[in-house]
């Protein structure tokens, strides 16, 4: 197997072909290139260069790189413009309907997360919150305001409510893992959710948090999870850039 480095927008990458392995060479090399995307060595922006010069530099047909790249392009994380290149561009994160966490999501998925703790306080519960968690109104719960990001960049507003009397939740240790980790931590056994999503767009103060224009669509999730005992322990209302984020799921026939 040897190493082989291409131009100048993929001179951090190194690029191992194996010319004896029954993967096709295209395929390697998509695959390669999109494990740089996802670990953020090629970032949104980064031009790749023609698909001449990365064919010599290869020592790859020409035929063999175009279909690597539009294979990249078919899947959203390459653009094709005229008289600029092949570009890197955002890639999107799709996120499974299941009860889990954000920031497992993404890490599992190689997308590099951090967290950016906005809010962390107690607060009076608001009706909406106190019916959520099935708690008087006024009764002292917690708020959490987070900002998600990807290698870097905005990827979702997270808002969330506690009980106040469910743990403690550190500023530090928020912005190190993800929430639902620190729930689990505390011995808190996650079991099921409500869940609604929706669509709407953003205002003044999320364009400039999420990095998008006023106005630009917005996907919603709001949900509420539930412990084994049925307790509700957190409602959550956050909204994702649509560009950048999808949700997947499967549907199965009702019989």
């Amino acid at each position: 197997m040897a190493q082989e480095r291409t131009s100048p927008g993929t001179d951090a990458v190194d690029f191992a072909l194996d010319r004896t392995s029954p993967v096709p060479l295209y395929h390697q090399l998509a695959q390669q290139l999109e494990a740089a995307i996802g670990r953020g060595v090629l970032v949104p922006g980064s031009l790749l260069g023609n698909e001449v010069d990365l064919s010599t530099r290869l020592g790859l047909s020409r035929p063999t790189v175009r279909q690597a790249i539009q294979s990249l392009v078919d899947k959203g994380l390459l653009v094709r413009r005229r008289g600029v290149g092949t570009q890197v561009v955002h890639s999107q994160v799709r996120r499974p309907l299941e009860l889990s966490s954000l920031y497992d999501d993404l890490q599992a998925a190689g997308q590099g997360p951090s967290t950016r703790v906005v809010r962390n306080e107690r607060v009076p519960a608001g009706p909406e919150v106190a019916a959520a968690l099935g708690i008087a109104e006024g009764a002292e719960v917690v708020l959490l305001e987070r900002l998600r990001l990807t290698h870097g960049r905005p990827v979702a507003l997270l808002c969330n409510h506690l009980p106040g009397d469910l743990l403690d939740l550190d500023t530090a240790r928020l912005e190190a893992t993800g929430l639902y980790r620190l729930l689990r931590a505390a011995g808190v056994s996650l079991h099921s959710a409500r869940q609604r999503v929706g669509a709407r767009s953003a205002t003044a103060e999320e364009a400039v948090r999420l990095d998008e224009r006023e106005g630009a669509a917005l996907l919603t999730m709001q949900r509420t999870a539930y412990d084994a005992t049925g307790r509700a322990v957190e409602h959550g209302t956050h909204v994702y850039r649509a560009s950048r984020y999808s949700f997947d799921f499967q549907l199965l026939m009702r019989n």
